[in-house]
């Protein structure tokens, strides 16, 4: 059962995502900026594929590259899914407290208003410390060494671009964002 979860962790992942991007497009609103600032960006979606038919692999059975597990535990595998369970619950929230400023990517030709109400009240990135917590909960229930590396690999894409973000939003929001950024902490 928890691989189940797993692997639908991923589907209302991408839908939550996919969802609100839509129907900001539907408000005219462009949500969608992943890769107009460094184009091998476009290479993070190839590496996503192919950890999405990793998950599936052992969610299903499909061939795989690599069965072998550093572990096998039940309990573990329950603590994965309350870990994919709380960052899905994370993504939720931050996409609400985002409202209409929620961009995937750096918006630079239409920067909306600083959010830091809400979720953002409490992380200043709360979609990136979501993935990372529902890549974690994979991991702990598909405990391999391709889903580790992964899960190590994201984390630090994920840092890249809030480092990325920050400077942007330094520039743009200035001061605002500097105080900001004093009563609020970076992940967690």
């Amino acid at each position: 059962m928890p691989e189940y979860l797993a692997a639908l962790t991923i589907l209302l992942l991408i839908g939550m995502v996919l969802t609100r991007a839509m129907l900001m497009k539907r408000q005219g609103i462009n949500a969608m900026n992943f890769g107009k600032i460094d184009k091998t960006d476009f290479l993070i979606p190839l590496f996503a594929l192919f950890y999405f038919y990793l998950v599936f692999a052992n969610a299903f059975h499909f061939p795989s590259v690599s069965t072998q597990v550093f572990f096998h535990s039940g309990i573990a595998a329950w603590v994965g899914v309350v870990f994919c369970l709380a960052g899905l619950c994370l993504m939720g929230w931050s996409l609400v407290s985002f409202g209409q400023s929620f961009r995937v990517g750096i918006d630079m030709e239409h920067p909306d208003k600083l959010i830091t109400s809400g979720v953002f009240a409490f992380s200043r990135n709360p979609i990136y410390t979501a993935f990372a917590i529902v890549l974690i909960g994979q991991f702990l229930i598909f405990p391999n060494i391709i889903l580790l590396i992964y899960t190590g690999a994201a984390i630090w894409l994920f840092h890249r671009q809030v480092v990325r973000e920050e400077e942007y939003l330094k520039g743009h929001y200035g001061t605002e964002y500097m105080e900001y950024c004093e009563r609020v902490r970076r992940y967690l």
